[in-house]
């Protein structure tokens, strides 16, 4: 397991995005070197995890909880298979593309060491939206992405430090819940009876998927 590239995005006006100024960093590309990862701040006051990474929309994107986003190639090339398009690295929005991992598989809590120092973790998986459509310029996008719920990981930094394309993967822990990202996904969009099942990945758990589990098995009891 590896990271075949790492990615990042500067801020460009576009006719997609629905923010006042047109910005958005989605157009992620690979960089060569290495590229210091720490955690960002608070989401809403801090962007991406990554150095050098613009994140526009910090109310939907960037702080600690979303610090990185990973995709895996092999979901890239499936996609290429459907789509009958080339799709490089970084083109979904990801902060760090990898190789041999299945990343919407990943457990909410699950933790990677990549390269020598840095350390993240699983939080959740990513919902589509319109910016990300308009990038990828795919008519029904958002639902094609969605009904896939091959959905990428957000994940939080536990150890700072640098990473590079090359660098190795290991998977350092793997909680016992079962409550995967793509679940996670499923859960807070498609299929909401699914989400008493995410309290069982609680402390690892993004805050705003937490919320909308917690809110549900409440309405349940009433």
């Amino acid at each position: 397991m590896k990271l075949l590239s790492v990615n990042v995005g500067q801020a460009r006006r576009v006719p997609y995005t629905s923010r006042p100024d047109g910005l958005t960093g989605i157009d992620k590309r690979p960089v060569e070197g290495p590229v210091m990862v720490s955690a960002p701040g608070p989401k809403g006051t801090a962007g991406s995890g990554l150095a050098g990474d613009a994140v526009c929309d910090l109310k939907h994107h960037g702080g600690d909880d979303q610090a990185v986003y990973a995709f895996a190639r092999e979901d890239l090339d499936d996609w290429e298979r459907e789509l009958g398009r080339t799709l490089a690295n970084g083109c979904f929005g990801e902060n760090i593309t990898t190789d041999g991992l299945d990343v919407s598989g990943a457990l909410i809590g699950e933790r990677w060491r990549i390269g020598r120092t840095v350390v993240l973790q699983v939080t959740s998986g990513r919902v589509p939206c319109r910016t990300f459509q308009g990038h990828l310029g795919e008519p029904g996008w958002v639902r094609r992405f969605t009904r896939k719920a091959a959905t990428g990981a957000y994940l939080r930094v536990i150890e700072p430090g640098e990473i590079r394309a090359g660098d190795r993967v290991e998977i350092l822990h793997r909680p016992g819940h079962g409550v995967t990202a793509a679940m996670e996904f499923r859960a807070t969009t498609t299929e909401r009876e699914l989400l008493p099942r995410l309290l069982a990945a609680a402390g690892d758990l993004h805050p705003q998927a937490l919320a909308a589990a917690r809110e549900y098995v409440a309405g349940q009891a009433r």
